[in-house]
């Protein structure tokens, strides 16, 4: 189970992540966590170029590695890239040393790729106070407040897109995927999302 609208309390009792940016102006930012991989990467990328729409693309450290030049793909349409750890690690269920050097090696490969990044998503949004103490001087940890849920074999892409139409408000940082559990869901949701704010007066920038 899952809900599409991040919960207040959940803010408040991690104040030092970052959950949304609230404005006043008709912006939203897309993110797409678990990238870059064939295909389904480029897809967005193209999908979001349509639109003249920028993303962030929160990599996972090995996909680097295998798929560089996807990586340096995004970076040339304009998308911003974090760090999503080397192996998609789950905080809560990793050692802290172990965590952070999985951190580095994901830096490491987004410095080699020349991204100055300060961005970092733990994966499944999964992350020990700890762990949040090592890493908040050096990056923005940054979290969702509409989940798109698009990784759900148990909604359809139609819930999938209107679930994220109805959270989604003025400083939004939305989540999408692209990952293969994720894609029948985001290649449906994805355009017509873009599709309707744009229509609304949205602009879509990085991170």
């Amino acid at each position: 189970m899952f809900l599409h609208k991040t919960p207040l309390v959940l803010k408040w009792i991690y104040p030092q992540l970052t959950w949304s940016k609230p404005t006043k102006e008709k912006v939203l930012y897309l993110t797409f966590d678990d990238g870059p991989i064939p295909d389904l990467t480029e897809f967005i990328i193209a999908t979001l170029n349509s639109f003249n729409a920028k993303g962030t693309f929160f990599c996972v450290g090995d996909n680097i590695r295998k798929h560089k030049e996807i990586a340096e793909r995004a970076i040339e349409a304009g998308h911003s890239l974090g760090n999503h750890t080397y192996n998609h690690m789950c905080g809560w269920k990793t050692e802290l040393d172990t965590y952070i050097n999985n951190v580095n090696s994901c830096q490491q490969e987004l410095e080699d790729l020349g991204v100055k990044n300060t961005l970092m998503r733990p994966p499944y949004g999964q992350i020990s106070r700890k762990q949040i103490s090592e890493l908040k001087d050096r990056f923005d940890i940054t979290m969702w407040d509409v989940l798109s849920g698009d990784f759900s074999s148990k909604i359809t892409p139609e819930v999938c897109l209107n679930k994220s139409i109805k959270a989604t408000r003025n400083g939004s940082i939305v989540l999408f995927h692209d990952n293969i559990k994720a894609e029948k869901n985001m290649k449906y949701a994805l355009p017509r999302y873009l599709e309707h704010f744009s229509k609304l007066g949205y602009a879509f920038k990085t991170l």
